[in-house]
């Protein structure tokens, strides 16, 4: 998954990280000079002109800015740690600023930033860190639940850590679908803009086929719940891992959890024939080589009873 959401976070940092270098150092606005200041002690409102004798209100700036040059250094200390690639600097800088600057325009992209770094750290296999970057990507979502980087991720957390044999079950995909179709709609208004490149849609395209990579383990875990002998009980995982394959070809290791899935539901000479397609790529993974010579294997024994 890293590969795919990290091409639009890390995108979201670089706009802060070039937005930050492009202002100017904040300044105060500068006090009205001595005798100016009308008899009630006021400047005129912001856009109107200010009445003879008194000075003008100092322009508010439009947009997203630092509201001071203490904010504005605890943002280009979060973007340096985020530059550095350190994960713990960049969740110490991000707590430190939404502490002393709860109101900061940027509050959004800080917490998607301490997500991230979660999310790298969750890389490790941690628990507590994989606990912890849940945690953070739904506090960006309570700033903003349209959010595709957040709804991508706790989908994926969740199709991925949620067992058909948990109490929680239904609850925890429901909740996973949920947010995975969320992060699609998303999206697709995004792919929908005439100003989007054709790289941003490249990228967006990825995230769309991790999107589907979701579903089909949500799908996948229903089915191996469900009791009934049936093996068409894995079409709608196989419909939705084909998908992603589809959006994401480059993706070998989508391929062969598809072929995996063609076996389970009894696809036997397409898995067969995906096999062999994986197994002929140059330079093979070998973790991904061992599962699918495995599964080749399997599948041959079982290919004579494929309808």
């Amino acid at each position: 998954m890293k590969r795919t959401i990290l091409t639009g976070i890390l995108a979201l940092a670089a706009g802060l990280g070039m937005l930050l270098m492009a202002q100017q150092p904040y300044a105060p606005a500068p006090a009205a000079p001595a005798g100016k200041a009308s008899q009630t002690g006021q400047a005129a409102p912001a856009g109107q002109a200010a009445p003879a004798g008194q000075a003008a209100a100092p322009a508010t700036k439009a947009g997203p800015h630092p509201k001071s040059a203490a904010e504005q250094a605890a943002l280009q200390t979060l973007v340096a740690a985020q530059r550095a690639g350190d994960a713990d600097a960049m969740i110490k800088a991000a707590e430190d600023l939404l502490t002393k600057f709860a109101d900061t325009d940027y509050k959004e992209t800080v917490l998607t930033l301490e997500a991230m770094a979660y999310d790298k750290k969750a890389a490790g296999g941690a628990a507590a860190d994989v606990t912890n970057e849940q945690v953070a990507w739904g506090r960006v979502m309570e700033v903003n639940p349209q959010n595709i980087a957040a709804n991508l991720q706790l989908g994926d957390i969740l199709a991925k850590q949620t067992k058909d044999k948990d109490l929680d079950r239904d609850e925890q995909l429901a909740k996973a679908e949920k947010y995975l179709n969320g992060a699609i709609a998303g999206i697709k208004t995004q792919e929908a803009n005439p100003a989007m490149t054709p790289q941003n849609l490249a990228s967006m395209k990825l995230n769309e086929s991790e999107a589907h990579h979701g579903l089909a383990l949500v799908a996948h875990t229903r089915a191996t719940a469900n009791t009934d002998a049936d093996p068409k009980k894995f079409d709608p995982a196989v419909a939705e891992m084909q998908t992603a394959v589809a959006d994401d070809p480059d993706q070998v290791a989508y391929q062969a959890q598809l072929a995996r899935m063609l076996h389970e539901a009894g696809k036997n000479a397409d898995s067969l024939a995906l096999c062999d397609k994986i197994l002929a790529l140059p330079d093979l993974n070998p973790t991904i080589k061992t599962f699918t010579t495995t599964l080749r294997t399997e599948v041959a024994k079982a290919a004579p009873a494929a309808k």
